[in-house]
């Protein structure tokens, strides 16, 4: 499970689960005069990526970077108490969005784009609509160091050819689709109801859908009365109507994801269809390998007939970013280590060794002969050539609003609340 690491403030996924830990190279502690201090999550796929490029750093260069690593939860609160003070690192790890907004309006974050100036093969590397998540304002406070990781949907072959269909590519196909596998007794799709994040991307994909992604990044940037565009109203709306039909079975609210329930659903074709972001592969691979090399297929969310979004547009983690502490007493050379590898032909090379699709151009020739080249091709391609690509809302607003919009989402999904009194709720919050 990788969504956790990209898709969310609460939990992340391929996290070791040990206690708060310093990894890699070793400190004497933030703002050392000869040394970068970088901070990172502790994850069982990207610290050795990033470890290495520490290594190679200093290895090639005359100053010295040295790595610490955290879990998930100890990292934001750490995180949070060390910017602004004399504690802060010089190079951190964020989330981009309102993550790295909230720090960027506390004039905590050094802009990029005069060192980016200066080497435009750095910020000409990456794909725009992944940086764009890291730009504030105009300016880029951050690049891209994880894969990305875009919501699709994956469905099983094998119950889609017993029952003579394809995968749908407008909404009205797909909700045939939905009618037809609840009369053959099979849950349309599967859904772990029971953590708001999941029923998230149905919204952000309505949203999208119907009024483009000009519609939440008007929320984004200012909330309120934003919320309560007909738009938005109309997205909720269709969430629960999906719900309701019993597109999701009857006992969504049970199943959880962190324990693989509905993934299991999909494998064992007790469900036709599952949307969820692209970790789901490597999770299938591991919980489900028989399933996942023969019967596991995928397609990106249906158009809505009449809605203004372009079927190629994507939500999801664009990627997860790399910035620098604007009080650094070492800030020129945390831009140099930040600008000498992310975009590295090594740092890429790692990053695909580790299983992930690279936010940068041309990835799809170096994906190819490589473990699962089918599916990580397809997501580059999906990616590349998406018109935009929407983060995650609830990594995208303020951490109290993305709280209030899951726990009103579930709500949505259990018709305990109407798709207006949702928008109007969420109007209010600050």
């Amino acid at each position: 499970m990788r969504r956790r690491a990209l898709f969310t403030r609460t939990a992340i996924a391929l996290l070791t689960t040990s206690a708060l830990a310093l990894a890699g190279c070793g400190s004497s502690g933030p703002g050392a005069s000869d040394e970068v201090q970088v901070w990172a999550l502790q994850d069982a796929g990207l610290t050795p990526v990033v470890k290495a490029s520490v290594d190679r750093y200093n290895k090639d260069s005359d100053n010295e970077a040295t790595l610490s690593t955290y879990i998930n939860d100890a990292y934001k609160q750490k995180i949070q108490v060390a910017m602004g003070s004399p504690n802060a690192p010089d190079v951190f790890f964020n989330w981009g969005g309102g993550n790295l907004a909230q720090f960027v309006d506390a004039d905590q974050v050094e802009p990029l784009d005069d060192a980016l100036a200066k080497k435009p093969e750095v910020r000409d590397a990456f794909l725009t609509n992944v940086m764009d998540t890291a730009k504030i304002d105009g300016k880029q406070y951050g690049l891209p160091m994880t894969g990305t990781q875009p919501v699709i949907f994956f469905y099983n072959k094998a119950v889609f050819t017993a029952n003579n269909v394809q995968p749908p590519t407008t909404y009205p196909e797909f909700l045939k689709l939905v009618d037809t596998f609840k009369s053959k007794k099979v849950t349309p799709i599967a859904l772990p109801g029971s953590q708001g994040w999941t029923e998230l991307m149905y919204a952000e994909y309505f949203l999208d859908r119907l009024g483009g992604p000009e519609k939440f990044a008007a929320i984004a940037k200012s909330g309120g009365a934003a919320w309560q565009d007909p738009a938005v109203v109309k997205a909720f709306q269709m969430c629960q109507d999906l719900a309701k039909m019993g597109a999701f079975g009857t006992n969504f609210a049970s199943i959880n994801y962190d324990n693989a329930g509905a993934s299991k659903l999909l494998a064992t074709g007790k469900a036709a269809m599952f949307l969820m972001g692209t970790w789901e592969y490597p999770n299938q691979l591991t919980n489900n390998p028989a399933f996942a090399k023969k019967d596991l297929g995928w397609f990106q969310f249906p158009s809505i007939p009449g809605g203004v979004g372009e079927p190629g547009n994507l939500v999801g983690n664009p990627s997860n970013y790399f910035s620098v502490a604007s009080g650094s007493k070492n800030k020129d050379a945390a831009v140099d280590y930040l600008t000498e590898t992310v975009a590295s032909d090594g740092y890429i090379e790692d990053l695909i060794k580790s299983g992930a699709v690279p936010a940068t151009k041309g990835a799809d020739a170096k994906l190819a002969g490589k473990p699962n080249a089918e599916f990580n091709t397809d997501v580059y391609k999906m990616v590349s050539t998406a018109p935009a690509f929407a983060q995650s809302w609830d990594q995208a607003v303020a951490p109290d609003v993305a709280k209030r919009l899951l726990a009103n989402l579930q709500k949505l999904f259990l018709q305990q609340i109407t798709p207006q009194a949702f928008a109007d709720d969420m109007a209010k919050a600050q």
